[in-house]
């Protein structure tokens, strides 16, 4: 059976991340962000570079969080332009660069339509969305013919078989409690190929990154960071407590740690050329007060 978007009574928290969990003004949580960057932008740089983005290309990056995706693509693909869209965009603010143009908006809003780009890229997104598959529908409206659409977001190696330590624990209470609170679901990640062929994407391809957790490593902080900021959210499952979140920290930190981090999939697709273009219009949603121009 496909996947598809819950209705509101299916979501039993009915929160948001970045407010129900990770606000943006809770101190370190750009540096929480950044964690997880050190460890995923060399593999979708990778992809990105690999799929043609470079000189001539104008970008769209969904959920562009600190930026560095954003960045990355002006000043190493040598991208034209780049615009990073978040729902608060204070940590893109911070660090301005030539190239680059800001849009503090919701991708769920029904008016969302920032023009068309050659790459649209959204990265531990969709995930976090209880509309995701009518999101993903319109970022697939929003490449250009001859252009990609690129999303990335995690796959849980957490299964029934894998063994009972500090960290599978945590990890589930993590997947668990994020999903009571703001409707995470990963279990359809996936599905993602067959739903690009779906939006009528071509030359769909997909690959798997597993960073290694090793003590030390910025993956094992970002975990400890992640399980710290959901901390609520995962006690009240009722899978652990706070000293379990604690041991896990502990065994995160240690020699004696031994798991697989969540993956990442990212998932691509080409619009054929003869795809009619996009309707004509403004270059940014109506709720334009919000663009910045750097």
């Amino acid at each position: 059976m496909e996947p598809r978007d819950p209705s509101p009574s299916e979501h039993p928290g009915g929160g948001r991340y970045g407010e129900a969990v990770f606000p943006p003004g809770r101190p370190g949580e750009g540096e929480r962000i950044d964690y997880g960057a050190l460890v995923y932008d060399d593999p979708t740089m990778a992809r990105l570079t690999a799929l043609g983005a470079g000189p001539g290309w104008r970008c769209l990056d969904v959920g562009a969080g600190t930026g560095t995706v954003s960045r990355r693509l002006l000043g190493e693909a040598g991208v034209a332009s780049v615009l990073a869209v978040d729902r608060d965009v204070r940590f893109l603010a911070a660090r301005p660069v030539p190239g680059l143009d800001l849009l503090e908006a919701d991708v769920t809003a029904p008016d969302f339509g920032p023009g068309r780009f050659r790459l649209v890229h959204a990265r531990f997104v969709l995930m976090h969305l209880p509309e995701r598959e009518r999101v993903l529908a319109r970022l697939a409206e929003l490449v250009e013919p001859g252009g990609v659409l690129v999303l990335s977001d995690a796959v849980d190696l957490t299964s029934e078989v894998a063994p009972g330590t500090p960290y599978t624990r945590a990890m589930r209470a993590m997947w668990r409690g994020l999903k009571d609170t703001i409707g995470t679901d990963v279990s359809w990640v996936p599905a993602y190929p067959s739903l690009l062929r779906a939006a009528g994407l071509r030359r769909v391809g997909a690959e798997l990154h597993v960073p290694p957790l090793v003590p030390g490593s910025p993956i094992s902080r970002f975990w400890a960071d992640t399980w710290e900021r959901s901390r609520a959210a995962m006690t009240a499952t009722g899978l652990v407590d706070d000293a379990d979140l604690d041991g896990a920290v502990r065994y995160l930190e240690s020699e004696e740690c031994a798991a697989l981090s969540a993956g990442m999939l990212t998932v691509w697709g080409t619009k054929d050329q003869g795809v009619r273009p996009f309707p004509s219009g403004p270059a940014h949603p109506a709720r334009s007060e919000g663009h910045i121009a750097l």
